[in-house]
């Protein structure tokens, strides 16, 4: 029996193990097997040589006529010295096959007289048609030949990821050579329980890998697949299930809601109603917190639903119960921005001990990388002696030597900024337990979405706007194609303008003398197809041009962050009070921003963001009651991968519908982290948006499992395919995620 941990350079010989290693990053006989075909060729049909058209994939049954190897003149480097030239009959006609590389094994197969099946694609050179390389298999003189000619027309071939080294025919010897030595993918361990693979009628794991390397016909591949997607999909859902029986059984203090104290005073005040879904989830959350157990909750809303008031009242909820809540923002535009909403909104709550607060106030203290020494001292002090209830900041708050008095709750916002370690980092501040979590996202990334249906986070989500607010019109400018609606779109901001209101230009980038997108916006590469593109353009450039064109008089300022940040809060200071009239940004103002008075939006290469970038970045308007518009302005051609993004987001405001959109052109990543940890991802067969149903009955089997046999110890496969899956570096990204 083979391990598939066993080495390839047992199974395959050092030479070729070397290569897969470099080539593919594939070191044991497991990570070969799992190397699937990304998809299968057909031959076709027999065809009669008399009948071969050009250009078409044709399987033929011939005769060997002739074998010629002659020298080719100038053959150099990497170029061809020989070429061997077969002539083939079937009795309708003639067919040439061309092979210019390992021209003496070709001679000892193809002799004159005996028949075989060659398939490949058919081609002219000089009046004649010709197969060059083609796929061949001899036939036997014993009668079977036309059975076997059929068989091998119509059995699919497995194309592989390859590389210039590893061609796919090479790598399909290889797997071959595998699968015989093992029995036909017999001799491996079969993870699944038999009870289970009976439950859902799948077979065993040897014949799935063998279905899935060497299938017959489209039923073998699609039996093979579906097997394979439980092994991934089952695996994953025991790591995640174990971890949750293990987050069971960690401490952390209870953080029950406190009568007549900070939050019952806040909502006394607030100036409206709270909406349903906000009393809902707010509900759930404040049960949370009053858990023994450390809350892990990813509170998944809409662009402008309200998130930030309900984490606000959970802070809250915390700081009456004897704790501190800690804000994570992922930038310190937005660390100021929170800071500055949460003290307008709490008002005298705000102001503990000083002349006017309230009588139970707490303080609200922010901490930055860039502060001055007075201000970062007198954050450090309030966060350490209990003085500021609510502290928000950047990574700034991570560091070492930043402590706190008694750390019950951390929300971090936009959570896909932050790495796990950075996460955890702050987690750890913690002096009694573990602190409650509070994830706040709007439009999930794809891992957010896949860990969400994979059932690692527990969700709530608020599905509704507040009453009041505006709806928001989304329209793609194609620039290129259509440059009058792009002056167009120049003279709607003018138009609002006009009238008082203001207005947003975003670019990919900076520009001047140091090129680059410090918030991490998005500049993908051209979609497969696409033509290359300019350089992105950038805020400096844009800005002036606006300014000194089709904005000309208008109010102009620019916004990126490699401002100062007091030079930062100063322009944002001027946006936010109506003394700028257009604000071009880079994405420093992707979230947290709030000017009810901004109401149109231009995204300029709007093609080179992410969706949900640009679902983000469009929240900026339409924040009051006047109705907000988001121009998307591109050069992308129509019909084009870059414009189906972009008039998906036109066509919707839903971002849940927008985070599907997203999964579906990026996938899911790593679930496990493998984007962070360097590997290679756990997930080769399994796609999220297509196999939903199938992972939800994972999670149920696995779920029960745990339940019966936490450590696995009736099941030593499964404990291995576990131990295999996650190694010391995904179990640890799991302990902390």
């Amino acid at each position: 029996m083979i391990s598939w941990d066993e080495p390839l350079r047992t199974t395959q010989g050092a030479a070729a193990a070397k290569k897969f290693a470099a080539e593919l990053d594939l070191h044991t006989a497991g990570d070969l097997l799992r190397h699937y075909p990304r998809r299968y060729a057909y031959r076709g049909e027999l065809t009669d040589l008399a009948a071969l058209a050009e250009g078409e994939q044709a399987t033929v049954v011939a005769e060997v006529l002739s074998a010629t190897k002659r020298d080719l003149r100038g053959g150099g480097r990497g170029r061809p010295r020989s070429l061997l030239e077969v002539v083939i009959t079937d009795g309708t006609g003639r067919l040439t096959l061309a092979f210019f590389h390992n021209a003496g094994y070709h001679l000892k197969e193809l002799r004159p007289g005996r028949r075989g099946m060659f398939a490949g694609k058919v081609s002219t050179y000089r009046g004649k048609k010709q197969l060059a390389h083609p796929v061949y298999e001899m036939l036997p003189d014993d009668g079977t030949g036309d059975d076997r000619a059929r068989e091998f027309a119509d059995r699919p071939i497995p194309v592989y990821p390859a590389t210039k080294g590893l061609t796919s025919m090479t790598i399909a010897r290889c797997v071959a050579t595998l699968l015989d030595q093992a029995d036909g993918g017999g001799g491996f361990a079969d993870p699944l329980p038999p009870d289970l693979r009976e439950r859902h009628r799948l077979v065993g794991i040897g014949e799935a890998l063998e279905k899935i390397h060497r299938p017959a016909d489209g039923d073998d591949i699609g039996r093979a697949r579906k097997r394979l997607k439980w092994d991934e999909a089952f695996v994953l859902q025991l790591a995640l299930a174990q971890r949750r029986a293990a987050a069971a059984d960690v401490p952390a203090r209870p953080r029950p809601r406190a009568s007549g104290g900070l939050l019952d005073a806040f909502d006394a005040e607030l100036p409206f109603e709270l909406t349903a879904g906000q009393k809902e989830v707010g509900e759930v959350i404040a049960a949370g917190l009053d858990s023994a157990h450390p809350m892990h909750r990813l509170l998944q809303g809409d662009v402008g639903a309200g998130k930030t008031l309900v984490a606000l009242r959970a802070m809250l909820q915390v700081v009456d119960a004897g704790g501190q809540a800690a804000l994570l923002a992922p930038t310190e535009v937005l660390a100021q921005q929170h800071h500055r909403s949460i003290t307008r909104m709490l008002g005298p709550l705000a102001e503990g001990g000083l002349l006017g607060g309230a009588e139970n106030a707490t303080r609200v203290a922010l901490l930055t990388g860039s502060q001055g020494a007075a201000a970062r001292r007198e954050a450090l002090l309030e966060a350490a002696s209990g003085q500021a209830g609510i502290i928000v900041g950047t990574h700034a708050l991570l560091q070492e030597h930043v402590s706190f008095a008694d750390l019950g709750l951390v929300v971090v916002d936009e959570q896909h900024r932050f790495g796990v370690e950075q996460r955890d980092a702050l987690r750890e501040k913690a002096a009694d337990g573990r602190p409650h979590v509070l994830v706040m996202t709007a439009t999930p990334i794809p891992r957010t979405v896949a860990m969400t249906v994979y059932g690692d986070l527990d969700v709530v989500a608020l599905d509704q706007l507040p009453a009041g607010r505006a709806p928001i019109a989304t329209h793609v400018v194609p620039a290129r194609d259509k440059p009058h609606f792009l002056d167009r779109a120049w003279e709607r901001i003018r138009e609002e303008a006009a009238q008082g209101r203001q207005a947003y230009v975003v670019c990919p980038r900076i520009g001047g003398d140091g090129d680059g997108d410090e918030e991490g916006a998005a500049a993908p590469a051209p979609d497969e197809g696409e033509e290359a593109r300019r350089p992105p353009l950038a805020v400096l450039e844009v800005a002036r041009t606006l300014a000194e064109g089709p904005l000309s008089g208008l109010r102009v300022e620019v916004l990126h962050g490699r401002l100062a940040p007091e030079e930062k809060e100063a322009v944002m200071g001027r946006f936010a009070a109506g003394e700028t009239d257009v604000l071009v940004a880079t994405t420093v103002i992707e979230v947290g921003v709030d000017v009810p008075n901004a109401t149109v939006m231009a995204i300029m290469d709007a093609d080179r963001f992410g969706v949900s970038q640009l679902h983000q970045l469009r929240g900026r308007v339409g924040r009051g009651s006047l109705p907000g518009l988001c121009l998307l302005v591109t050069e992308a051609e129509e019909g084009g991968p870059s414009r189906q993004r972009l008039d998906a987001v036109a066509s919707t405001t839903d971002g849940f519908a927008l985070s599907r959109v997203d999964l579906e052109q990026r996938r899911e990543g790593d679930v496990l982290g493998g984007a962070q940890s360097g590997r290679r991802s756990s997930l080769r067969m399994l796609t999220l948006l297509r196999d939903e149903e199938l992972i939800g009955e994972a999670r149920a089997e696995a779920a029960g499992l745990v339940e019966r046999d936490p450590e696995l110890s009736s099941h030593p496969p499964l404990s291995a395919a576990l131990d295999e899956l996650l190694g010391e570096d995904r179990a640890d990204f799991l302990e902390k995620a």
